[in-house]
Protein backbone atom coordinates (compact mmCIF):
# COMPACT_ATOMS: atom_id res chain seq x y z
CA UNK A 1 0.00 0.00 0.00
CA UNK A 2 2.82 2.70 0.90
CA UNK A 3 4.45 1.68 -2.38
CA UNK A 4 1.14 1.72 -4.58
CA UNK A 5 1.35 5.70 -2.59
CA UNK A 6 4.76 6.70 -3.45
CA UNK A 7 4.12 5.59 -6.97
CA UNK A 8 0.75 7.59 -6.86
CA UNK A 9 2.65 10.64 -5.63
CA UNK A 10 6.07 10.78 -8.26
CA UNK A 11 3.10 10.58 -10.80
CA UNK A 12 1.45 12.87 -9.50
CA UNK A 13 4.09 15.42 -9.42
CA UNK A 14 5.38 14.45 -13.30
CA UNK A 15 1.77 15.11 -14.32
CA UNK A 16 2.07 18.72 -12.49
CA UNK A 17 5.71 19.32 -13.92
CA UNK A 18 4.43 18.63 -17.03
CA UNK A 19 1.05 20.55 -16.86
CA UNK A 20 3.16 23.59 -15.88
CA UNK A 21 5.22 23.00 -18.86
CA UNK A 22 2.80 23.30 -21.48
CA UNK A 23 1.34 26.16 -19.40
CA UNK A 24 4.43 28.32 -19.61
CA UNK A 25 4.97 27.30 -23.41
CA UNK A 26 1.48 28.17 -24.12
CA UNK A 27 1.59 31.70 -22.85
CA UNK A 28 5.44 32.42 -24.11
CA UNK A 29 3.65 31.48 -27.18
CA UNK A 30 0.59 33.34 -26.87
CA UNK A 31 2.67 36.04 -25.47
CA UNK A 32 4.43 35.87 -28.89
CA UNK A 33 1.66 36.38 -31.33
CA UNK A 34 0.37 39.31 -28.79
CA UNK A 35 3.78 41.28 -28.68
CA UNK A 36 4.41 41.11 -32.36
CA UNK A 37 2.08 41.65 -35.41
CA UNK A 38 4.68 40.69 -37.53
CA UNK A 39 7.74 38.58 -38.53
CA UNK A 40 10.34 38.51 -41.27
CA UNK A 41 13.45 37.82 -42.34
CA UNK A 42 15.41 40.38 -44.17
CA UNK A 43 18.82 40.34 -45.79
CA UNK A 44 21.70 39.22 -43.85
CA UNK A 45 19.59 37.40 -41.35
CA UNK A 46 18.62 40.27 -39.72
CA UNK A 47 14.95 39.24 -37.76
CA UNK A 48 12.19 41.82 -38.30
CA UNK A 49 9.67 41.42 -35.54
CA UNK A 50 8.17 44.92 -34.41
CA UNK A 51 5.71 44.82 -31.02
CA UNK A 52 2.00 45.26 -31.88
CA UNK A 53 1.78 48.40 -29.78
CA UNK A 54 3.54 52.03 -30.54
CA UNK A 55 7.26 51.58 -30.83
CA UNK A 56 10.11 53.82 -31.61
CA UNK A 57 12.76 52.05 -33.46
CA UNK A 58 16.70 51.72 -32.86
CA UNK A 59 18.45 51.95 -36.22
CA UNK A 60 22.40 51.10 -35.59
CA UNK A 61 25.04 52.16 -37.97
CA UNK A 62 28.45 50.80 -36.62
CA UNK A 63 31.27 50.00 -38.83
CA UNK A 64 32.07 51.47 -42.68
CA UNK A 65 29.33 52.12 -44.42
CA UNK A 66 29.82 49.68 -47.48
CA UNK A 67 28.31 47.47 -49.52
CA UNK A 68 26.28 44.53 -48.50
CA UNK A 69 28.33 41.71 -50.27
CA UNK A 70 27.04 38.82 -49.38
CA UNK A 71 23.94 36.71 -47.56
CA UNK A 72 24.41 32.72 -48.31
CA UNK A 73 24.74 30.22 -45.47
CA UNK A 74 28.86 31.18 -45.13
CA UNK A 75 28.37 34.42 -45.12
CA UNK A 76 30.24 36.15 -41.34
CA UNK A 77 29.39 39.72 -42.28
CA UNK A 78 29.85 42.26 -39.37
CA UNK A 79 28.98 45.56 -38.37
CA UNK A 80 26.99 47.61 -40.64
CA UNK A 81 24.87 45.67 -42.94
CA UNK A 82 23.81 47.90 -45.82
CA UNK A 83 21.31 46.04 -47.48
CA UNK A 84 19.59 44.76 -44.25
CA UNK A 85 19.67 48.37 -43.00
CA UNK A 86 17.81 49.72 -46.08
CA UNK A 87 15.24 46.63 -46.21
CA UNK A 88 14.11 47.26 -42.03
CA UNK A 89 13.90 51.49 -42.95
CA UNK A 90 11.50 50.49 -45.57
CA UNK A 91 9.46 48.05 -43.34
CA UNK A 92 9.48 50.65 -40.69
CA UNK A 93 8.17 53.42 -43.01
CA UNK A 94 5.13 50.40 -43.96
CA UNK A 95 4.48 49.83 -39.50
CA UNK A 96 1.87 52.14 -38.64
CA UNK A 97 2.86 50.75 -34.58
CA UNK A 98 6.26 52.96 -35.30
CA UNK A 99 6.41 56.32 -33.69
CA UNK A 100 9.94 57.69 -34.87
CA UNK A 101 14.02 56.01 -35.04
CA UNK A 102 16.69 55.93 -32.50
CA UNK A 103 19.31 56.05 -35.24
CA UNK A 104 22.27 55.20 -33.28
CA UNK A 105 25.89 56.14 -35.62
CA UNK A 106 29.39 54.62 -34.21
CA UNK A 107 31.16 54.45 -38.09
CA UNK A 108 33.62 56.43 -39.19
CA UNK A 109 31.52 56.91 -42.97
CA UNK A 110 32.45 54.57 -46.03
CA UNK A 111 31.57 54.45 -49.59
CA UNK A 112 30.15 57.79 -51.20
CA UNK A 113 27.26 55.32 -52.90
CA UNK A 114 26.45 53.82 -49.46
CA UNK A 115 26.25 56.92 -47.28
CA UNK A 116 24.38 59.03 -49.46
CA UNK A 117 22.08 56.07 -50.32
CA UNK A 118 21.41 55.59 -46.72
CA UNK A 119 21.26 59.27 -46.00
CA UNK A 120 18.62 59.43 -48.93
CA UNK A 121 16.57 56.15 -47.11
CA UNK A 122 16.49 58.09 -43.72
CA UNK A 123 15.02 61.22 -45.70
CA UNK A 124 12.58 59.44 -47.17
CA UNK A 125 11.50 58.01 -43.98
CA UNK A 126 10.64 61.47 -42.65
CA UNK A 127 9.18 62.85 -45.75
CA UNK A 128 6.76 59.84 -45.88
CA UNK A 129 5.94 59.49 -42.37
CA UNK A 130 6.68 62.85 -40.62
CA UNK A 131 7.79 61.17 -37.76
CA UNK A 132 11.13 62.51 -36.16
CA UNK A 133 14.83 60.92 -35.54
CA UNK A 134 17.09 61.22 -32.70
CA UNK A 135 20.65 60.40 -33.49
CA UNK A 136 23.02 59.45 -30.67
CA UNK A 137 26.67 60.08 -31.79
CA UNK A 138 28.85 57.02 -30.12
CA UNK A 139 32.83 56.79 -30.35
CA UNK A 140 32.62 58.38 -33.58
CA UNK A 141 30.02 59.96 -36.72
CA UNK A 142 32.46 60.95 -39.08
CA UNK A 143 32.21 61.73 -42.76
CA UNK A 144 29.97 59.38 -44.03
CA UNK A 145 28.22 58.35 -40.56
CA UNK A 146 28.50 62.33 -39.98
CA UNK A 147 26.11 62.25 -43.26
CA UNK A 148 23.65 59.68 -41.58
CA UNK A 149 23.01 61.64 -38.77
CA UNK A 150 22.31 64.80 -40.86
CA UNK A 151 18.89 63.29 -41.62
CA UNK A 152 17.92 63.46 -38.15
CA UNK A 153 15.91 66.49 -36.22
CA UNK A 154 18.21 66.47 -33.40
CA UNK A 155 21.45 65.12 -33.00
CA UNK A 156 23.35 64.40 -29.74
CA UNK A 157 27.02 63.50 -28.88
CA UNK A 158 29.01 61.47 -26.48
CA UNK A 159 31.50 64.23 -24.57
CA UNK A 160 34.25 62.17 -26.31
CA UNK A 161 32.98 61.32 -29.91
CA UNK A 162 34.80 62.46 -32.63
CA UNK A 163 32.99 63.81 -35.51
CA UNK A 164 32.82 66.04 -38.54
CA UNK A 165 35.87 64.99 -41.13
CA UNK A 166 33.33 67.09 -43.55
CA UNK A 167 34.91 65.74 -47.41
CA UNK A 168 35.28 63.07 -49.32
CA UNK A 169 38.78 60.82 -50.28
CA UNK A 170 39.58 59.05 -53.53
CA UNK A 171 43.03 57.18 -52.79
CA UNK A 172 44.82 54.62 -54.72
CA UNK A 173 48.75 52.33 -54.59
CA UNK A 174 50.64 53.30 -57.60
CA UNK A 175 52.81 50.07 -57.32
CA UNK A 176 54.76 50.11 -59.88
CA UNK A 177 58.31 50.90 -57.65
CA UNK A 178 57.32 47.54 -55.68
CA UNK A 179 56.64 45.52 -58.85
CA UNK A 180 59.83 46.75 -60.33
CA UNK A 181 61.62 45.46 -57.15
CA UNK A 182 59.85 42.23 -57.18
CA UNK A 183 60.73 41.68 -60.91
CA UNK A 184 57.07 42.16 -62.14
CA UNK A 185 56.08 43.69 -65.29
CA UNK A 186 52.84 45.69 -65.38
CA UNK A 187 51.17 45.91 -68.78
CA UNK A 188 47.56 47.11 -69.80
CA UNK A 189 45.91 47.44 -73.32
CA UNK A 190 43.29 50.07 -73.07
CA UNK A 191 40.69 52.15 -75.45
CA UNK A 192 41.23 55.71 -74.03
CA UNK A 193 44.22 57.27 -73.03
CA UNK A 194 42.96 57.72 -69.19
CA UNK A 195 41.40 54.13 -69.33
CA UNK A 196 44.50 53.29 -66.91
CA UNK A 197 45.03 54.99 -63.60
CA UNK A 198 47.99 52.67 -62.78
CA UNK A 199 50.10 55.29 -62.94
CA UNK A 200 48.87 58.58 -62.76
CA UNK A 201 49.28 61.89 -65.20
CA UNK A 202 47.78 65.57 -63.93
CA UNK A 203 45.19 65.19 -66.80
CA UNK A 204 43.80 61.81 -64.99
CA UNK A 205 44.25 63.89 -61.41
CA UNK A 206 42.42 66.58 -62.88
CA UNK A 207 39.39 64.39 -64.43
CA UNK A 208 38.90 62.62 -60.78
CA UNK A 209 39.53 65.86 -58.86
CA UNK A 210 36.83 67.26 -60.35
CA UNK A 211 34.56 64.17 -59.15
CA UNK A 212 35.78 64.48 -55.56
CA UNK A 213 34.34 68.22 -55.85
CA UNK A 214 31.10 67.13 -57.29
CA UNK A 215 30.30 64.73 -54.20
CA UNK A 216 32.26 67.62 -51.64
CA UNK A 217 29.34 69.56 -53.25
CA UNK A 218 26.57 67.41 -52.10
CA UNK A 219 27.96 67.03 -49.16
CA UNK A 220 28.52 70.97 -48.26
CA UNK A 221 24.33 71.16 -49.52
CA UNK A 222 23.22 68.03 -47.33
CA UNK A 223 24.91 69.85 -44.00
CA UNK A 224 23.70 73.48 -45.17
CA UNK A 225 19.67 71.41 -45.18
CA UNK A 226 20.71 69.54 -41.83
CA UNK A 227 21.93 71.89 -39.95
CA UNK A 228 20.25 75.24 -41.51
CA UNK A 229 23.70 76.70 -41.52
CA UNK A 230 25.07 79.15 -45.05
CA UNK A 231 27.11 77.61 -47.66
CA UNK A 232 30.20 80.07 -46.55
CA UNK A 233 29.96 78.54 -42.69
CA UNK A 234 30.00 75.29 -43.46
CA UNK A 235 32.49 75.68 -46.10
CA UNK A 236 34.44 76.87 -43.49
CA UNK A 237 34.16 73.93 -41.64
CA UNK A 238 34.44 71.11 -44.65
CA UNK A 239 37.99 71.18 -44.88
CA UNK A 240 38.29 67.25 -43.97
CA UNK A 241 39.38 67.96 -40.00
CA UNK A 242 38.11 66.37 -37.60
CA UNK A 243 35.59 67.70 -34.38
CA UNK A 244 35.39 66.84 -30.80
CA UNK A 245 32.14 66.55 -29.49
CA UNK A 246 32.47 70.24 -27.99
CA UNK A 247 34.04 71.75 -31.06
CA UNK A 248 31.21 70.28 -33.20
CA UNK A 249 28.27 71.88 -30.76
CA UNK A 250 30.20 75.49 -30.75
CA UNK A 251 30.27 75.15 -34.73
CA UNK A 252 26.64 74.03 -35.02
CA UNK A 253 27.29 70.44 -36.18
CA UNK A 254 25.28 68.73 -33.04
CA UNK A 255 22.62 70.09 -31.07
CA UNK A 256 23.85 68.60 -27.46
CA UNK A 257 26.14 66.68 -25.54
CA UNK A 258 24.89 63.67 -23.85
CA UNK A 259 25.01 60.70 -22.24
CA UNK A 260 22.86 57.89 -23.83
CA UNK A 261 20.80 57.57 -20.81
CA UNK A 262 20.33 61.15 -20.75
CA UNK A 263 19.02 61.54 -24.04
CA UNK A 264 17.12 58.15 -23.58
CA UNK A 265 15.00 60.56 -20.70
CA UNK A 266 14.78 63.66 -23.24
CA UNK A 267 13.57 61.26 -25.71
CA UNK A 268 10.45 59.87 -23.85
CA UNK A 269 9.79 62.99 -22.51
CA UNK A 270 9.23 63.70 -26.50
CA UNK A 271 6.81 61.44 -27.37
CA UNK A 272 4.19 58.56 -25.75
CA UNK A 273 6.11 55.52 -26.61
CA UNK A 274 7.56 53.94 -24.32
CA UNK A 275 8.36 50.92 -25.94
CA UNK A 276 11.90 50.52 -28.23
CA UNK A 277 12.46 47.98 -30.38
CA UNK A 278 15.90 46.85 -31.88
CA UNK A 279 15.76 43.93 -34.61
CA UNK A 280 18.29 40.65 -33.77
CA UNK A 281 20.72 39.26 -35.79
CA UNK A 282 20.17 35.29 -36.48
CA UNK A 283 23.18 33.13 -35.45
CA UNK A 284 24.27 31.28 -38.45
CA UNK A 285 26.27 28.52 -36.71
CA UNK A 286 27.52 27.71 -40.16
CA UNK A 287 29.02 30.47 -41.28
CA UNK A 288 31.26 30.82 -37.48
CA UNK A 289 32.59 27.58 -38.22
CA UNK A 290 33.49 28.50 -41.56
CA UNK A 291 35.02 31.34 -40.31
CA UNK A 292 36.65 30.07 -37.52
CA UNK A 293 38.81 27.30 -40.38
CA UNK A 294 39.04 30.05 -42.91
CA UNK A 295 41.26 32.21 -40.00
CA UNK A 296 43.41 29.12 -39.22
CA UNK A 297 44.87 29.04 -42.86
CA UNK A 298 47.86 30.82 -43.49
CA UNK A 299 47.70 34.20 -45.73
CA UNK A 300 50.84 34.36 -47.88
CA UNK A 301 52.76 37.78 -48.40
CA UNK A 302 50.95 38.23 -51.89
CA UNK A 303 47.81 37.47 -50.14
CA UNK A 304 48.25 40.24 -47.33
CA UNK A 305 49.51 43.00 -49.54
CA UNK A 306 46.86 42.62 -52.24
CA UNK A 307 43.90 42.87 -49.29
CA UNK A 308 45.93 45.61 -47.57
CA UNK A 309 45.26 47.78 -50.55
CA UNK A 310 42.09 46.57 -51.30
CA UNK A 311 40.73 47.38 -48.01
CA UNK A 312 43.22 50.78 -47.22
CA UNK A 313 43.11 52.01 -51.19
CA UNK A 314 39.99 51.21 -52.70
CA UNK A 315 40.58 53.47 -55.71
CA UNK A 316 36.47 54.40 -54.62
CA UNK A 317 35.01 57.55 -53.93
CA UNK A 318 34.52 57.74 -50.36
CA UNK A 319 33.47 59.33 -47.10
CA UNK A 320 35.57 58.59 -44.67
CA UNK A 321 37.74 59.65 -42.17
CA UNK A 322 41.19 57.61 -41.90
CA UNK A 323 42.89 56.98 -39.26
CA UNK A 324 39.65 55.82 -37.25
CA UNK A 325 39.56 52.11 -37.85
Amino acid sequence: MKKKQIIGLVVAAALFIVTGAASVLTNTFSQRILDSTVSETLAGGLEFSPPAQDYLAVVSVEGTIQEQTSDSVWSTAGGYLHTSTMEYLDRLMEDENNKGILLYVDSPGGTVYESEELYDKLMEYKTVTNRPIWCYMAHYAASGGYMAALAADEIFANQNTTTGSIGVILSGYDLSGLYEKLGIQYFSITSGEYKDSSQMTQEQMDIYQSQVDECYQRFVQKVMDGRNMSEEDVRALADGRTYTAQQAKENGLIDEISTWDAMYGYMLQETDSITIYQPSQSENILASLFSEVKNLVPKSEAQILKETAEEMESGVLMYYAEGLQ
